[in-house]
């Protein structure tokens, strides 16, 4: 069973980690979409709506859940 975590502290997301993140066309029907964080792109420790990254793919979006 794999463990997921509210991406909203920055500590908790490293680069290869497997996220679903909210793609910002998809914020009004909260569409996830799953990915490999290359980089992180909010500079502060938190965020209430989810760290910035961007997926190895380059998709950019907020982090929903942090698998594992």
């Amino acid at each position: 069973m794999t463990k997921s975590r509210e991406g909203k502290n920055r500590i908790d997301i490293k680069p290869g980690s497997k996220v679903n993140i909210v793609l910002k066309a998809d914020q009004k029907t909260g569409k996830l979409t799953q990915g490999i964080v290359k980089d992180i792109l909010t500079n502060s420790n938190t965020h209430p709506h989810g760290i910035k990254v961007r997926l190895e793919d380059g998709q950019v979006g907020r982090v929903k859940e942090i698998l594992e």
